[in-house]
């Protein structure tokens, strides 16, 4: 068997040609952070509109992943993912073409539409292709390609910049993209038998599902209570994470500790490279034990704890800064158990839309953190401007980054709840001897 014929082997190549866009997603989402010099002088805006722009991308990805879920389940992540692809790729184009603040945001707002269906497609796909004890590890080496993006988003792009100018950058990132969705169009197949292959071993056929079926799923999410607490987490955490990584990380560096952009870039970098190793990690650990719960309510507790040195300290050395960013991408390891638990508790067929429900909460967050941490700063601006781009406080940083502790603490608290729900349920089933 080669490895087009192997249904082992032909995933790879499927999961790959779907990561390729994925990486890509990651690239323009957090690319504000080292775009947020050129972008502020280009358009002359304030570090509120900044953080709309940046927000622009999220809003759109966060309203469309529901519909993308029961997309997903219906026609599953061939052409959902490459139409993803292709759209995110004509917002990239008319990124770079924009001569003001408006298109500016109307084409990042594209690339959000186009970019929000690509990780539910994923998700989908690894329902259709791969056994429940892997599921946790594809999760988390997909999350594993959201840490390699954010690690292109940073120095690399910010050396791209540097060299090329960043309309080129992004228009090359663009016409990638269309190769990438190309690709998916060649090699993704919603399941093995839809690929005329045989089924493999342990991994059950996913049957579609109709509107009214999905509409009811809809409805016993939106009343379930785990579901609501898992969305907190993923609302308050990976909105933390996209916007210190993927927008304020860098300027805090820059204005605080008087660093150049590439070198304040070194420093998101290593919250990539956390996120690259933490996500496939925790994914795999927590298959490997057979834990969510527990993993994920402490892992929270640490993120509270490392990130609180910010607000706390406000310029803490820079060795300090360095640990703090890596362990804020690591923890993205700890909120995608949230995506694993809720798969888990619902029927194949409904994967993709109770993962996307759970999943566009982190992205809603990613919209609201960025203009607050943004109308923090501008109350404590020092009236400056420097090479064109506006002067705030160290203060108004500490209470910008006291916005997103406080969040993630939500979120741990969230997950507490979830771990004591969880405990009580397994008392009643040991006491029963039944299961529920």
């Amino acid at each position: 068997m080669n490895l087009l014929t192997d249904p082992t082997k032909r995933r790879w190549l499927a999961w790959g040609a779907l990561a390729l866009v994925f990486l890509l997603v990651n690239v323009h989402r957090l690319s504000t952070a080292v775009l947020s010099e050129q972008l502020t002088v280009d358009f002359g805006i304030t570090a509120a509109q900044l953080g709309t722009l940046h927000a622009s991308f999220f809003v759109i990805y966060a309203i469309v992943q529901i519909p993308t879920g029961a997309l997903a389940d219906r026609y599953g992540p061939r052409y959902v993912g490459a139409a993803g692809a292709f759209t995110l790729s004509l917002g990239a184009i008319g990124f770079t073409a924009s001569d003001g603040y408006l298109v500016a945001f109307l084409s990042r707002a594209l690339i959000g539409l186009g970019s929000g269906v690509i990780f539910i497609s994923i998700l989908r796909f690894c329902a259709n292709w791969y056994r429940i004890d892997e599921f946790a590890t594809m999760t988390g080496l997909t999350g594993g390609i959201a840490g390699l993006g954010a690690i292109f988003a940073t120095t690399p792009l910010a050396v791209a910049i540097d060299w090329f100018g960043w309309r080129q950058t992004v228009f090359g990132l663009a016409l990638l993209g269309f190769v990438a969705g190309g690709a998916v169009l060649a090699l993704t197949r919603s399941s093995p038998a839809d690929a005329g292959l045989e089924p493999i071993e342990n991994v059950p056929e996913q049957p579609s599902v109709t509107l009214a079926e999905t509409i009811d799923y809809l409805r016993k999410l939106l009343g379930d209570a785990d579901q609501w607490l898992l969305s907190i987490i993923f609302f308050s955490s990976m909105g933390t994470i996209l916007t210190i990584i993927g927008l304020w990380g860098v300027p805090y560096l820059v204005i605080v500790y008087e660093l150049d952009v590439t070198t304040a870039s070194y420093y998101t970098l290593l919250g990539s490279v956390g996120m690259l190793i933490g996500a496939p990690m925790v994914g795999w650990i927590s298959d490997r034990i057979g834990r969510r719960f527990l993993p994920m309510a402490v892992g929270l507790g640490a993120f509270v704890l490392t990130l609180a040195t910010v607000p706390v300290f406000g310029n803490p050395p820079l060795i300090v800064i360095a640990a703090t960013y890596f362990f804020i991408g690591f923890s993205l390891g700890f909120v995608m158990l949230s995506l694993s638990i809720v798969k888990e508790k619902y029927p194949p067929e409904a994967s993709g839309v109770a993962t996307a429900t759970v999943n566009g909460a982190g992205f809603f967050g990613a919209t609201v953190l960025p203009p607050l941490m943004g109308i923090a700063l501008d109350r404590y601006r020092t009236g400056d401007v420097v090479a064109g781009t506006v002067v705030y406080t160290e203060f108004g940083y500490r209470v910008a980054f006291a916005i997103t502790t406080v969040a993630v603490a939500v979120a741990f608290l969230s997950s507490l709840w979830l771990y004591v729900r969880e405990q009580r349920r397994d008392t009643g089933i040991s006491e029963s001897g039944v299961t529920g």
